[in-house]
């Protein structure tokens, strides 16, 4: 009787997700070579995100010294200021893509690399622990989704808050009072976020369980595949296969239905926050007669509506993090079980 429940709590053990901080550690050890990649996506990253917020301003002065001015050399020199900024970020953007792909494919590599090694050193014991067919999901499947999640985090993980918190400033700047209007959308969309990520969660926890099962019986297939055949029961392995098979079809189908809701949210807060973007800058624009000592300007409404634009596109860029986040939490305490295993 001790050893059964010795046994049932050693499977507990296993199956139990690790702690964030120490997730977090076992999977920063396989970063290794690639810190230089992981850090220099993140300094570019920040580069391009800081040149186009600063792209409106300059954009708004183009417009109310040089265009509305009617001063042809003020038009020059903002034109060319713009031209420098977008070329160098166009730069900036495309060394943070290619050291994020470094990056997260190197990480990949080593976390296959790492489990590889820690399998080949399993007792039976582990192995019957884990089944074969999980150990095979954790080496393919649930690597992807961390790759994929290291990968966004890097870039739109750093892009995103800087986009969010500068570009707000900037727009504070101009307009105080319209500038709330941005403060009154974080909310609703923190809160929209965390409720799906409390749906979501244990919906793709038991969508890599069924995962794990679907592998098992492929394998137990290939390996008695003579003596499925000898006792003709082709059609009952067919039949279990699709059973299963349709269990992963409907639980991603309610996730991914859950996650729908993700983009309808997205899209109210945009346009409901153009509305009264448009609606308070025409105000002012009306009272202040379009002169920049009174109130605000044409160009300034132009940059607000750009810097709104940036700000509700990089909470989407956190809301597709966030995605990610909730498919990759699974794979990565999956594969802090393998790596912890003793």
């Amino acid at each position: 009787m001790s050893d059964t429940a010795e046994a049932i709590a050693q499977v507990r053990k296993a199956v139990e997700p690790d702690k964030p901080k120490q997730v977090l550690r076992t999977l920063g050890h396989s970063i290794r070579e690639y810190k230089k990649a992981s850090i220099l996506a993140p300094v570019f990253v920040a580069v391009e995100g800081i040149l186009e917020i600063l792209i409106p301003t300059i954009m708004a002065s183009l417009i109310d010294e040089g265009i509305t001015g009617g001063s042809m050399p003020a038009t020059v020199k903002f034109g060319v200021i713009l031209l420098i900024c977008a070329m160098v970020s166009l730069g900036a953007g495309f060394l943070s893509g290619k050291y994020a792909a470094v990056a997260g494919a190197g990480f990949a590599k080593n976390l296959r690399k790492d489990q590889f090694e820690k399998v080949q050193g399993f007792s039976f014991t582990n192995i019957d622990r884990f089944s074969t067919g999980s150990i095979v999901t954790r080496l393919t499947t649930d690597v992807t989704n961390l790759q994929n999640a290291y990968m966004m985090i890097i870039r739109l993980g750093v892009r995103a808050p800087i986009m969010v918190v500068v570009a707000w400033l900037f727009s504070f700047r101009i307009s105080p009072s319209i500038s709330m209007v941005f403060l009154a959308c974080i909310p609703i969309l923190a809160i929209g976020l965390c409720g799906l990520v409390v749906l979501v969660h244990p919906v793709f926890e038991r969508v890599f369980h069924t995962y794990d099962e679907l592998n098992n019986v492929v394998d137990e297939n290939l390996q008695g595949i003579r003596v499925v055949k000898s006792y003709n029961r082709e059609s009952h392995e067919i039949g279990k296969f699709g059973r299963i098979s349709e269990r992963i079809f409907k639980d991603f189908t309610k996730a991914e239905r859950i996650m729908s809701f993700n983009s309808p949210l997205m899209m109210i807060c945009i346009y409901g926050t153009m509305l009264l973007i448009a609606w308070m800058g025409a105000q002012q624009i009306v009272a202040s007669g379009n002169n920049a000592a009174l109130g605000l300007t044409t160009g300034d409404l132009t940059a607000l509506v750009t810097y709104a634009m940036q700000i509700l596109m990089a909470m989407m860029m956190l809301s597709m993090i966030f995605v990610m986040f909730i498919i990759s939490q699974a794979s990565a305490e999956r594969i802090c079980q393998i790596l912890n295993e003793e």
